[in-house]
């Protein structure tokens, strides 16, 4: 059976991306001829051409695209597999019912349920050590599948539970974030039409992949910038009904009727066989 190393799929990633292979050795630290050798020995081996070379550079075949979309994929999981072994390693080795489990959330998200989670896990004799790691907006699936966290608290439709092993924990309708004073706010019940034809409130954008959809509303950054700008009456956002844990006295939740249901998912990656997560899994599903 062929293999391919490690090694050998960073240099075809690194010429793959900067398609140029002067680029590519610098970015590896390395000469271009080890470089060139190294790249012709693996199409020989995989008995296929990557690459098209000629005059005007470098360019990828369909064999090449293939394999560095796989080649990404292989070394963002080797790379993740070090990363909770080191974590692993740490107390009582590999797999152990110890050692420390990274918990990646949204911030400003799910505060009850996490405190509830953590509560009721530092209670169980043996327990992992759990450390939260809070990133920004759709941020826990790339902390999953590159290793910097062991589990995350995912809400979905958001977040894409693609590749990922998960628990659904809460499901809970959505409100719209006001500022306290706009008439809209008076109300008992709004729909998604009625805030999205105010022109004096414009939805306020949230990055999907580092990108921002189109429109009026100010791109949001984080929960802090979010709860200032609706206070100044600057925006409208759509949230969880548990956002009202944070809300300002300048702030309204109103309930929205035809707003998609939320649900919160402990998600890990499928292939895990590690017992302190196990031990985490267990509580979720008994809280």
């Amino acid at each position: 059976m062929d293999t391919v190393e490690t090694r050998e799929l960073a240099y075809f990633v690194a010429v793959a991306e900067e398609l140029h292979f002067g680029r590519a050795a610098e970015r590896l630290g390395m000469a271009q001829p080890p470089l060139s050798r190294a790249i012709q020995q693996l199409e020989r081996r995989l008995r296929v051409r990557l690459l098209e070379r000629n005059r005007r550079g470098v360019r990828l075949t369909g064999a090449g695209e293939v394999l560095l979309r796989e080649g990404r994929a292989a070394l963002d999981a080797a790379a993740a597999a070090v990363r909770r072994t080191r974590r692993a390693g740490g107390a009582d080795g590999p797999g152990g019912p110890g050692g420390r489990l990274v918990l990646a959330v949204k911030a400003a998200a799910s505060h009850e349920l996490l405190r509830k989670l953590l509560d009721a896990h530092a209670a169980e004799p043996g327990g992992a050590e759990v450390e939260v790691l809070l990133c920004g907006m759709c941020e826990q699936e790339e902390l999953l599948r590159d290793g910097r966290a062991d589990a995350a608290l995912m809400h979905t439709p958001w977040n894409s539970l693609a590749g990922f092993d998960s628990e659904p924990l809460v499901t809970e309708g959505q409100v719209a974030l006001l500022p306290a004073g706009h008439p809209l706010a008076a109300r008992a019940s709004l729909s998604l039409a009625d805030i999205g034809d105010v022109p004096d409130l414009p939805l306020a954008r949230w990055p999907s992949h580092g990108v921002y959809a189109p429109g009026p509303g100010p791109e949001i950054r984080d929960q802090t910038q979010l709860a200032q700008l609706i206070a100044l009456g600057r925006t409208v956002a759509v949230v969880p009904d548990s956002a009202r844990s944070w809300l300002w006295a300048e702030h309204a939740a109103v309930p929205l009727t035809d707003a998609p249901l939320v649900v919160t998912h402990l998600a890990w990656p499928a292939h895990s066989r590690s017992l302190a997560l196990a031990g985490l899994v267990r509580t979720a599903t008994r809280l």
